[in-house]
């Protein structure tokens, strides 16, 4: 399937380049009418009935089990942010001294200081994997080095399915392989790729995947995904709450105590996860994405994005190769020679938004962005190179 610009969906100003959707997503005019929609439901709670708390949940998981190819969506959880399912999935590991916890250098903090608070409780070791330092085959040596670090001192491998910060791509196949052989969990935080770049729990099976769902998921903040594999099945959730234990349909029972939970990831969903107003835009933002499919919009994003490449490197900018990286995400090393200060109040001055990291920009697309966004942002840089 091949699509076509969808800005006539979202509610962005004409003059307005928006390339920061990495940071936080627009709502199309959808999400927005199911959001008001939601709060105005709240202003008649009698017609909230016993099947408002669990419906819509429902579909919500069943759309997000599609979507990363799942087949029971009893293995999905509804979270309020990626932390909160990455501290789910540690508060249910249990390690040995010395064993090892493997990231990524330079990982999003949420999914650090987890795995280094695991690793204190247990008097176990991090081992960060370093970003190499020259350009050349960047992308590739970085993969390599992931999977001669994985041994058998490995309990867990914790990373992103792309950088955040620079869009560079994971061998999660690979990975998953050396993980499985060395009987170490695969958790993956699919925050910045899910949504917008295929991704199948068949193929790759990692133990849990959790995903903050404003970003490529168009949710509001505050909301995220979780999968939970078999090894998680019996685990403890952060919270005791009433909707999570067996039988809480029947509102008429509460107080017949049920010392069971939910089958599977029902357990982990976090208190009130059935929130009128986010699971409603949810639903919304979901049921797009879908329609849109993650392929077709990583190859809009690619083919709106590929001239601005090829201008920049040529420009002395450094873009990781085609295979080892995104097309909705990105990194832009800078030259040395460009001024930074100068490059900010251009682009201000242009209504342009993109995300820097130092001597580094984030470049983040959708289908709201043409290739004229980009050959504005590429004047831009030139005009202070």
């Amino acid at each position: 399937m091949k699509l076509n610009n969808q800005k006539h969906l979202f509610s962005i100003p004409e003059e307005i380049c928006y390339l920061n959707i990495a940071s936080q997503s627009p709502s199309f005019k959808a999400v927005e009418e199911a959001g008001i929609e939601g709060v105005l439901e709240k202003s008649h709670p009698y017609k909230i009935i016993g099947d408002s708390y669990f419906e819509p949940v429902k579909k919500l998981k069943q759309l997000f089990a599609k979507l990363i190819d799942v087949d029971d969506y009893n293995r999905i959880a509804n979270i309020p942010s990626a932390s909160y399912g990455l501290a789910t999935v540690a508060k249910n590991i249990i390690l040995k001294k010395d064993d090892e916890i493997l990231l990524i250098e330079s990982q999003f903090p949420s999914n650090y200081y987890v795995w280094e608070k695991l690793a204190n409780t247990f008097d176990a070791k991090l081992k960060i994997i370093a970003m190499p330092k020259s350009t050349e085959n960047r992308g590739k040596i970085w993969n390599e080095s992931i999977l001669n670090g994985i041994s058998e001192k490995t309990k867990v491998v914790a990373l992103g399915n792309i950088h955040w910060a620079n869009g560079t791509l994971f061998d999660l196949k690979a990975i998953r392989k050396k993980t499985t052989e060395n009987k170490a969990l695969l958790i993956i935080d699919g925050s910045q790729s899910i949504g917008a770049l295929p991704f199948s729990v068949k193929e790759i099976q990692p133990d849990a995947l959790v995903c903050a769902g404003y970003k490529w998921l168009f949710g509001p903040y505050g909301c995220g995904y979780a999968y939970f594999g078999d090894y998680f099945d019996n685990g403890n959730p952060l919270e005791e709450n009433w909707s999570n234990r067996l039988h809480s349909e029947n509102m008429v029972g509460l107080t017949s105590y049920q010392p069971e939970y939910k089958p599977l990831a029902n357990r982990y969903s976090v208190g009130e996860h059935a929130s009128f107003i986010h699971v409603k835009m949810q639903n919304a933002a979901l049921e797009q994405v879908l329609e849109w499919t993650p392929k077709a919009i990583q190859d809009y994003c690619k083919e709106i994005t590929s001239e601005a490449v090829i201008t920049l490197k040529n420009n002395d900018c450094f873009i990781e190769n085609d295979a080892f990286r995104t097309h909705h995400l990105f990194g832009v090393e800078l030259p040395s020679k460009l001024n930074i200060d100068m490059l900010k109040s251009t682009l201000k001055e242009a209504n342009i938004f993109i995300s820097f990291r130092g001597n580094y920009i984030r470049l983040s697309c959708h289908l709201y962005n043409t290739k004229d966004d980009f050959k504005k942002l590429t004047d831009c840089i030139l005009k202070c190179l």
